[in-house]
């Protein structure tokens, strides 16, 4: 490869993959959401607890539809084990695990992808479109 050419190419910027149209990447919380709330100051329940079945029935319906489902959870990292041993055993189908999420709520996500959250509020089912007003940077 030339200067030149080695030059020109060390310019090009890359920008992160975007999934395809229609496909969407889910980040699902654990406690509180496909399952009780079970928080981390008590592990022994984590094994036991059972899942909430629309919750089992609609992430795996959206996984066999090709979407890229994340579970994303405060449980800590020694949790992991216990966390991925649930998940199959209850038949979840999911691509990944992130365990540490912050705890509190109150979340506000900042990113340069589109974000959108959905709230869970006792019934886990398809998704569908509302207006709502929400908070964006000013111009």
């Amino acid at each position: 490869m030339s200067k030149q050419t080695q030059s020109k190419a060390s310019k090009v910027k890359t920008v992160s993959p975007s999934l395809p149209d229609g496909i969407k990447n889910y980040l699902i919380d654990i406690d509180g959401t496909v399952t009780e709330d079970v928080p981390n100051e008590e592990p022994e329940r984590m094994a036991t607890c059972e899942p909430f079945p629309d919750a089992l029935v609609t992430v795996n319906k959206w996984y066999d539809a090709g979407h890229q489902i994340c579970f994303f959870t405060s449980r800590v990292e020694e949790h992991r084990k216990v966390t991925e041993d649930w998940l199959n055993k209850h038949g979840f189908k999911y691509h990944s695990l992130l365990m540490g999420k912050p705890r509190g709520g109150n979340y506000h996500w900042i990113d340069n992808h589109i974000v959108r959250a959905t709230r869970y509020k006792g019934q886990f089912t398809d998704l569908v479109e509302k207006q709502e007003t929400i908070e964006v940077f000013k111009d």
